[in-house]
C-alpha cells in the first residue's frame, strides 16, 4: 500500500498531512487573537471601501439628471460612466508598484486625497470635459485603494479572523452604494442635486486620510524592508500582547525566499504562481462578466426602462437594490470563517443564475427601447413637450436647431441654465400627440403591466442578494490569499487591472449593446456566464478557511493542483484545521489538508 493511500484510509474525505510548526499542535493554539485595536485599524482601513461603493453607486441616479442637464447622448452617458473606469484601470496598472515599494497604508492615504481633489474639482463647474476630469481622478483613486485595504487588512488580521476582517471591506463597499443611492432619491427633485451628491463624501475622504496616518503599517511589509524590530512592535499592539516573537518568526519564514520575486514571475511555473495568476484572472473575469457592474452603474436606467418612469420613482427603487446589498453581505461577512469563501461563491453562482433567468424571461414581455430611455430629456423634448409649442413638429426636424444651444451648455453652465429636472421629468410623460410621448415612452403599447414590473424588480434584486454573498466580497477574499506576500501588491494590481479593463469594455458598451439585443437577451448571457462560473469555482477555487496567509502559500507552491483518477476533473486542495487527537487521526498531529 502506498504512502497516500495509507493516508487515505487513516482520514475521513481523504486529507493529506501538512507538517507546521510545533506550536500551532499545542491546545488554545489560537494563540493569535483579534484586538480591539486590530479591528479598529481594519474599520478605518475599510472606508475606503465605503468610498469606493459610494462613489460606484452614485452615477447611477446622478446620471439621470446630468444627462439633462448637460445634454448627453446615449454615448456619451457611456463615457460619463466609464471615465471612472479608465481612471480606475490606469491606477490598477500602476498601484501595484506603488503599494510593494512605498507600503500599503501610504497609498490609503494618497487614494483618500486623490478622491477629495477629484471630488473638489467636479463642484464649481457644469461642463462635461470637468466631469469627464473628476471622474477619472475619483477612478483612479477607488482602484489604488480597494488594492491596498484588502492587502492591508489581509496582513494585519490573525488568520482566524481574516476572513471576517477582508469581507469588512466589501460591507463597507455595499454600505457605500446603499448611501449613494438614497443620496440619489434625497436630491432626485433638486436641481443640480448631483453636486450635493458629489460633495457629501469629501469630509470622509479627508478623515481617512487623516485617521490613516495614525494607523501601524503592515507587519509583513516590515519585514519586507528588513525592518524586523519595528514589525514585533506593531504585531504586539495588533494582538495586544507582549511576545509576538512566534509570529514573526512564521512571517519571515515565508517571507524568506519571496521578497526577490519579479513582476514577471507571475507568469512563470515557479512556486505555481502561473497557476495561481490565471485561477485570479479568471476569477475577476467572472465578477465582471455576470454582469453585475451594470446593474450598479446603470440601475435607475434599467427601473426606468421596466416601468418606474420618474426620477424619483427609478431612484427609490434603487435604494431597494442597495439595501438588499447590505442585508445580503451581512451573514457573508460574519459567516465566511466558520462557512468558507467556496462554498459562498457556489450558493451566490448558483442562484445568480436562476434569478437572471427569471428577470429574462419577464423583460421579453416588456418592449424596451433603451435608447428613447437614456434620450427622454434632451432640449428639444423639453422644447416639445411645453404646452402649445410646435405640437404636430417631429423631434428629428429640430436637431439642427438645438445642436448650436447643447454645445455651449456642454462646454458652461455659467451663462444659461438647464430647465428644473421634475419639471423636465413632468413634460416627459406629456402626450405630443393623442396623449403619447415620441421620445419618453419606454413601452411601444402602453404601460407596464404592474405584475411585470414588481416581478422583474424582484428578480433583480434577489440577483443583487446573490452576487453580494459569492463574487462580491468572496472574491477579493481569495485573491489577497492566494499570492505570497512578496508579489501580493503587483499580483492584486494585475487582477484588478483585468477587473477594471473588463468593467470599463461591458459598461462603455452596455446601452449600445442592450438597444442592439435586447434586455432579456443580456439577461440569457449573464445566465450562461453565471453558471460557467459556478464551474470553475467547483474545480479550481481553494477553500482556505482556518489557514494563515504563509500556510496557503506554501501550500500553493507544492502543488496547486491534484488529478485524481476517480473524477475526471481538478480538484483544489483545501487547508482546513482539525483536532490532533481526533480518533482515526493518532498517528498524525497538526494541520491536514483536504482534496
Amino acid at each position: 500500500m502506498s504512502k497516500a493511500q495509507k493516508v487515505h484510509e487513516f482520514v475521513p474525505q481523504r486529507l493529506i498531512f501538512l507538517e507546521y510548526p510545533s506550536y500551532l499542535k499545542q491546545p488554545g493554539a489560537h494563540w493569535i487573537s483579534c484586538g480591539t485595536f486590530t479591528f479598529l485599524s481594519s474599520a478605518v482601513a475599510a472606508v475606503s471601501g465605503l468610498l469606493m461603493g459610494y462613489e460606484l453607486g452614485l452615477i447611477s441616479g446622478a446620471l439621470l439628471q446630468m444627462s439633462s442637464i448637460l445634454v448627453l447622448s446615449c454615448k456619451e452617458q457611456e463615457i460619463v460612466v466609464s471615465s471612472l473606469l479608465f481612471g480606475a484601470l490606469f491606477a490598477s496598472l500602476t498601484g501595484g508598484f506603488l503599494i510593494d515599494r512605498f507600503g500599503r497604508r501610504p497609498a490609503i492615504i494618497i487614494a483618500s486625497s486623490l478622491l477629495v481633489l477629484g471630488s473638489l474639482i467636479l463642484l464649481p463647474y457644469e461642463s462635461y470635459g470637468i466631469l469627464i476630469v473628476g471622474r477619472i481622478a475619483i477612478g483612479i483613486s477607488i482602484s489604488l485603494s480597494s488594492i491596498a485595504t484588502c492587502v492591508y487588512i489581509a496582513e494585519i488580521a490573525p488568520q482566524h479572523r481574516r476572513g471576517l476582517l477582508v469581507s469588512l471591506n466589501e460591507l463597507m463597499i455595499v454600505i457605500g452604494i446603499l448611501f449613494a443611492y438614497i443620496s440619489n432619491y434625497a436630491f432626485a427633485s433638486i436641481s443640480h442635486g448631483w453636486k450635493y451628491m458629489f460633495g457629501l463624501v469629501i469630509p470622509l475622504g479627508a478623515l481617512q486620510a487623516v485617521a490613516m496616518y495614525f494607523l501601524p503599517p503592515s507587519p509583513r511589509f516590515l519585514v519586507m524592508k528588513n525592518n524586523d524590530e519595528a514589525a514585533r512592535k506593531v504585531l504586539e499592539k495588533l494582538r495586544e500582547t507582549s511576545d509576538a516573537t512566534k509570529e514573526l518568526t512564521v512571517i519571515k519564514s515565508s517571507l524568506k525566499d519571496e521578497h526577490q520575486y519579479s513582476f514577471l514571475d507571475l507568469f512563470r511555473s515557479k512556486n505555481n504562481m502561473r497557476a495561481r495568476m490565471l485561477v485570479g484572472l479568471t476569477l475577476v473575469f467572472f465578477v465582471q462578466t455576470t454582469g453585475q457592474p451594470n446593474i450598479l452603474f446603470y440601475a435607475s436606467t434599467v427601473l426606468k426602462s421596466v416601468g418606474f418612469q420618474s426620477n424619483e420613482a427609478a431612484s427609490l427603487a434603487s435604494t431597494g437594490v442597495g439595501v438588499v446589498k447590505v442585508v445580503s453581505t451581512v451573514p457573508a461577512t460574519v459567516f465566511v470563517d466558520q462557512v468558507g469563501s467556496k462554498t459562498f461563491l457556489c450558493i451566490g453562482s448558483s442562484v445568480m443564475a436562476v434569478s437572471l433567468v427569471t428577470m429574462g424571461l419577464v423583460n421579453r414581455n416588456i418592449h424596451v427601447n433603451f435608447t428613447n430611455v437614456c434620450r427622454s430629456q434632451s432640449p428639444e423634448d423639453f422644447f416639445l413637450q411645453r404646452p402649445g409649442n410646435l405640437t404636430g413638429v417631429t423631434n428629428g426636424s429640430l436637431k439642427d436647431l438645438f445642436a448650436s444651444k447643447a454645445s455651449p451648455e456642454r462646454l458652461s453652465f455659467g451663462a444659461q441654465k438647464s430647465p428644473h429636472v421634475a419639471r423636465t421629468e413632468e413634460l416627459n410623460r406629456t402626450a405630443l400627440a393623442g396623449g403619447k410621448s415620441t421620445t419618453g415612452s419606454h413601452m411601444e403599447s402602453g404601460e407596464v403591466p404592474v405584475v411585470l414590473k414588481w416581478l422583474s424588480l424582484g428578480s433583480l434584486l434577489v440577483y443583487v442578494a446573490a452576487f453580494s454573498i459569492g463574487l462580491g466580497p468572496m472574491s477579493w477574499l481569495v485573491l489577497s490569499e492566494i499570492f505570497p506576500g512578496g508579489i501580493r501588491g503587483r499580483a492584486m494590481a494585475l487582477t484588478s487591472s483585468m477587473n477594471w479593463g473588463i468593467n470599463l469594455l461591458i459598461s462603455l458598451t452596455f446601452l449600445t449593446v442592450t438597444e442592439l439585443i435586447g434586455l432579456s437577451s443580456v439577461c440569457f448571457i449573464y445566465t450562461v456566464m453565471s453558471l460557467a462560473s459556478l464551474a470553475f469555482v467547483i474545480v479550481f477555487i481553494p477553500e482556505t478557511k482556518g489557514c494563515s496567509l504563509e500556510q496557503i502559500s506554501m501550500e500553493l507552491a507544492k502543488q496547486l493542483y491534484e488529478l485524481i483518477p476517480k473524477k475526471r476533473f481538478f480538484q483544489c486542495k483545501l487547508c482546513v484545521p482539525t483536532s490532533p487527537h481526533k480518533k482515526g487521526t493518532g498517528a498524525m498531529k497538526g494541520r491536514v489538508l483536504v482534496t
